[in-house]
């Protein structure tokens, strides 16, 4: 995850994973052997005739509150953030944090980011972590009084749309953070987005919106052509008020 931004030498709380795989973080990365590979696969872009951002925004523009209260968007700073939901979808804006937990890799270890966790909340189909630097995922807030996820039909793997700007991508609930913050996603979301990903100084304060699906699920998790596929849908029928 990256630093807050915010006061100075105030940092992010981990995600709740860094119990889970607290061992981790003693040793160093691991990387696969061998060279590096020369290109990464960039997340998948929808190739049909895509839902606008503009069209998102324009049915989020209301918020028809669901969460008892407010969130942060980083530590120590002010609780402003709602979510909000229609029947369809819930959604909020904020800022977007780099999550880099999960696999490690050349961007994402605990030598790039100082609050690498090796774990995500939800895994692969063959049980191992995702992978933030090439898999678009969100971070959704750890069950409170204030929101629950649960009880609003979302899940690890529901599809979600990102929008920063003009630029819409379609990522998996993917990681769960802090209880009181709200406001992040993967290195893959990010770079997708044209947000710089770097774990350490990447992300942006505001202008961020999350519309995640109700009741929808991508399976595998980790496809993200499945992602993109069903997220397009929902989209559209979202924005025609099918």
């Amino acid at each position: 995850m990256s630093p807050t931004r915010g006061p100075p030498n105030v940092f992010r709380v981990p995600s709740l994973t860094l119990a889970v795989a607290g061992a981790a973080l003693l040793a160093p990365a691991v990387l696969p052997c061998g060279p590096a590979p020369q290109h990464r696969t960039a997340p998948v872009a929808w190739s049909g005739n895509p839902v606008s951002a503009a069209d998102l925004l324009a049915r989020v523009s209301d918020c028809a509150q669901v969460s008892r209260g407010l969130y942060r968007t980083d530590h120590g700073t002010a609780a402003t953030i709602p979510v909000c939901g229609t029947p369809d979808v819930v959604h909020w804006k904020a800022d977007l944090d780099i999550d880099c937990d999960g696999r490690p890799g050349p961007r994402c270890n605990a030598g790039t980011d100082p609050t690498f966790t090796a774990a995500t909340a939800f895994a692969q189909s063959d049980g191992r972590p995702l992978n933030s630097e090439t898999l678009p995922h969100i971070v959704v807030p750890a069950p409170s009084a204030v929101w629950d996820y649960r009880e609003h039909g979302v899940r690890g793997g529901s599809v979600a749309a990102v929008i920063h700007r003009d630029r819409v991508q379609y990522a998996v609930v993917g990681d769960v953070g802090p209880a009181h913050i709200i406001g992040e996603a993967s290195y893959a979301t990010a770079e997708a987005l044209g947000i710089d990903p770097d774990p350490r100084t990447g992300g942006t304060p505001s202008g961020v919106t999350y519309i995640v699906f109700k009741n929808s699920r991508v399976t595998p998790i980790e496809d993200p052509d499945a992602a993109v596929a069903l997220g397009e849908e929902l989209a559209r029928r979202f924005v025609d008020g099918g």
